[in-house]
């Protein structure tokens, strides 16, 4: 239903071409710097939790967790969640991507008030994402019916809900990844070509974000666009 619609196919191709190339952009730069250690010698663990340390997160723990790039911290344990790529190894990438997920960590301690605002609105927008398809499905075949209307307007308001997610998700991602780099640097854990590295990493990793919330926003317009057809 989705796929054969031209609409969807016009204003979501782009935006679907656009994640993919956000995705590689993030693989390769992995990649290339998972490769490349650092004077330092520190995993990202120990890294992590130097930085922590060093700021009085004592009470913040670090966990290892199996997959690739599966990486976060959860602020309602307050437990920094390292992949194996990423907790065990002393390279670039390791140090780049355990220093921002303890910048999350940093916004948490700090009450960052887009951090706050999205994870009490997380249940809400993880909840919309599910029941959008599931509304617009029912509504799409009771179109003709003030049912099938009422069906689509929620499917469209659970989905722009999920969008605003999507766009809050942005300051606070590239937030992280500011604050990693400023600790990174004064701390003098990575320097020179090696920040650099850290940067490109972190930069890469914020484009799948963009795409993500470039991807939501567009499938609301085709949404809207596609209720009104109907």
């Amino acid at each position: 239903m989705l796929f054969f619609d031209p609409l969807y196919l016009l204003l979501i191709g782009p935006a679907m071409l656009f994640a993919v190339w956000a995705q590689f952009r993030t693989m390769s730069a992995y990649t290339r710097y998972s490769r490349v250690g650092t004077q330092a010698r520190l995993t990202g663990a120990q890294a992590a939790r130097r930085l922590l340390d060093a700021d009085g997160l004592r009470d913040v723990q670090i966990e290892r967790i199996p997959g690739r790039l599966t990486d976060h911290y959860d602020p309602r344990t307050r437990i920094l969640r390292l992949s194996e790529g990423v907790h065990d190894s002393q390279s670039i990438a390791a140090i780049g991507i355990a220093a921002h997920e303890m910048g999350h960590a940093l916004q948490h301690a700090a009450a960052y008030k887009p951090l706050v605002f999205r994870q009490g609105f997380y249940p809400v927008a993880s909840f919309a994402s599910r029941a959008w398809i599931w509304l617009f499905l029912i509504g799409a075949g009771l179109a003709a019916s003030p049912m099938g209307r009422t069906l689509m307007l929620a499917a469209v308001i659970c989905l722009s809900l999920y969008a605003f997610f999507a766009l809050v998700t942005l300051p606070v991602e590239f937030d992280a990844s500011r604050r990693a780099l400023l600790v990174l640097e004064t701390s003098r854990t990575l320097d020179g070509e090696e920040l650099s590295g850290a940067r490109k990493v972190l930069g890469a990793a914020a484009l799948t974000y963009v795409a993500s919330a470039v991807q939501a926003v567009l499938m609301v317009v085709w949404l809207i666009l596609r209720s009104q057809r109907r």
